[in-house]
């Protein structure tokens, strides 16, 4: 008893920590997205990350790894966070933080279909019930948001799809990953990665730059967003990833729409209609089944 104690310790709070970093992601990258714009935003966050892991990198003797898988990692990056970040970026200025937070739960279910199709993960009648639940979770959430789905520039339509192809891009980073970066050292990876999307976000970030300087709690919220939600977040997921196994640590998705929803209601004076709620329980609900982290036992 003592000894699982100890180790349940060792890994909640860290978890815990994990889901609040990310949730409360989406109010910094609102904030930075209405002074800023969609590719000076995740430019922003993602280059500030870079630069805080770099001298970790550097400490740990690490960059000859990274020269030598640079093609990879830097991909790797365009795909778990340059594109992924944009996308948030522009879909927080239409819709809101608890909404696009329940559409990244559906990460896990890309990434069972790209696996299936990819990597040749089977799927199961547990699984395959869990992608229609999550799917359809969706499909209903998003025919109800509020102000009605318009698919015009800067309309919450486009928003929904923006964040759809993010959670799409995590799903491909997560095959990516497993099938040409195994046995990378986390932090080469993540590093790596960081400095791919840094450098593929350049040009757009710069060609699209605000005319006017942005206000201070834009910068602010940019850097937390980028020392604490990315570079730290990064940190604490790989440290799970290697202490719990990466299906528990991928549990941490469920946890994010918590935090997203409360910090926005609370902050953002955001509501979180019954509708929202419900759908999020159904995209959630399938999506463990599509991960196989719960299984339907036959009778």
């Amino acid at each position: 008893m003592n000894e699982v104690s100890l180790h349940w310790r060792a890994w909640v709070p860290e978890f815990v920590l994990l889901a609040l970093l990310w949730g409360s992601s989406f109010l910094f990258m609102r904030e930075g997205a209405h002074a800023f714009g969609t590719f000076p935003t995740a430019w922003v966050r993602v280059t500030s990350a870079a630069l805080m892991l770099l001298p970790i990198l550097i400490w740990r003797g690490e960059v000859p790894v990274l020269r030598a898988h640079w093609r990879r990692t830097f991909t790797s990056g365009l795909l778990n966070s340059g594109i992924p970040f944009a996308c948030y970026a522009y879909a927080l200025m239409s819709i809101s933080t608890g909404l696009s937070s329940i559409l990244n739960a559906t990460t896990p279910l890309f990434g069972a279909v790209i696996a299936w199709y990819w990597l040749g993960d089977k799927l199961n009648a547990s699984r395959t019930l869990g992608l229609a639940l999550g799917f359809t979770g969706v499909v209903f959430l998003a025919s109800d948001v509020p102000g009605g789905v318009s698919f015009k520039p800067g309309g919450s339509g486009l928003a929904v799809v923006a964040c759809l192809v993010a959670t799409l891009c995590y799903g491909l980073a997560g095959s990516f990953t497993k099938k040409y970066l195994q046995g990378v050292p986390s932090m080469v990876t993540t590093s790596g990665s960081l400095w791919g999307a840094s450098l593929g976000l350049c040009i757009p970030a710069l060609l699209t730059l605000p005319t006017e300087m942005p206000p201070l709690h834009a910068w602010a919220s940019l850097g937390v967003a980028g020392l604490l939600c990315t570079a730290l977040a990064y940190v604490l997921y790989f440290r799970l990833m290697a202490s719990t196994g990466p299906a528990r640590a991928m549990t941490v998705t469920y946890l994010i729409p918590v935090f997203a929803n409360v910090i926005g209601v609370v902050l953002l004076d955001e509501v979180v209609t019954p509708w929202m709620l419900g759908c999020g329980v159904v995209i959630v609900v399938g999506t463990a089944l599509a991960s196989g982290l719960v299984t339907l036992r036959r009778s």
